[in-house]
């Protein structure tokens, strides 16, 4: 059963809240103004800082369907949006010759009917939907495709609608959720952003961080989880190839418990190094000194903080 839309930007930070999503109030003003709009919202920012994350909460939330489409090279209509099931039209052409339906007209009226359209991803988030109320549509990683994508993108962005050339306009009846998520590989074209409410989202504050693993991690120590955030801050700071997103912090948050850690000591980093970077040369600029150095920072600054 659907949810009814928040009403105002303390509903959504509520909303976000039930899903486990701890988000600052900008977000949830962005998001407010987009659904209030009705119109789609880009988020842009570093992997793993939670983009994704939206589209899955709202659907939670609401209690829509979420529907997603993972963008890649080379992404391209008949797999995005929809294509005709040729398998299925070429027995019905081998029927209708076995039984002396050889109109050519009549044939392909009937050939290029719904019955043998298959609906990908944009398609079917312009349907009705079955839990009720328009579904969420998640078009992930935009900046993975090519720009003719882009291009064919603006229909959908402005006016909710694909046409399918045998069939005509295929209009929603009422206009999806849309969210649409870059990590910034490349820039996006203005005209897919005009027709968006754009919100950059960046790495949290640390004090934010740690209120997103005491929702992520309930199970962590308090003084692990200080330290877990304390010391991923420091090293976001660093010339890194890759700097850890908040997903890589939760990740490493739930390894060290997993592993009875009460507290971070150097030897636990190094072996656990790889729960948080992803990249070879990041942990071997990290592993050793490094660490013990920024860890012992993390630990001066969490006994004043204490003592204060």
């Amino acid at each position: 059963m659907t949810s009814a839309l928040p009403h105002t930007v303390d509903d959504v930070v509520t909303l976000l809240s039930d899903g486990d999503y701890v988000a600052d109030r900008s977000l949830a003003t962005a998001l407010f103004l987009a659904l209030e709009l009705k119109r789609p919202l880009f988020l842009e920012g570093e992997a793993g800082v939670g983009k994704t994350e939206i589209a899955k909460v709202l659907s939670k939330t609401l209690g829509r369907d979420l529907i997603r489409l993972q963008c890649y090279e080379g992404l391209d209509v008949s797999s995005a949006v929809y294509e005709w099931n040729y398998a299925r039209q070429m027995l019905e052409i081998k029927l209708a010759e076995a039984s002396g339906e050889t109109s050519r007209e009549s044939l392909e009226s009937h050939l290029f009917s719904e019955r043998f359209l298959i609906e990908r991803p944009i398609l079917r988030a312009l349907q009705p939907s079955a839990s009720g109320g328009a579904p969420i549509l998640l078009i992930d990683e935009l900046d993975r495709t090519d720009e003719p994508f882009e291009a064919f993108l603006l229909e959908v962005l402005s006016d909710f609608q694909v046409t399918v050339p045998e069939l005509g306009t295929i209009t929603a009846p009422e206009p999806p959720i849309v969210v649409l998520t870059s990590n910034r590989t490349r820039e996006i074209h203005d005209a897919i952003k005009r027709r968006c409410f754009y919100y950059w989202v960046d790495y949290p504050d640390a004090e934010r961080e740690l209120d997103i693993l005491k929702v992520k991690a309930p199970n962590a120590p308090v003084d692990l989880s200080k330290q877990i955030v304390g010391f991923v801050q420091k090293i976001r700071s660093l010339d890194l190839f890759k700097q850890p997103g908040v997903a890589e912090t939760i990740d490493w948050a739930q390894a060290l418990t997993q592993l009875n850690q009460l507290s971070l000591d150097p030897q636990t980093i190094n072996d656990t190094l790889g729960a948080l970077l992803k990249y070879q040369d990041d942990i071997a600029k990290i592993r050793g000194s490094e660490a013990a150095r920024i860890l012992d920072e993390v630990n001066t600054e969490l006994a004043k903080t204490a003592a204060a």
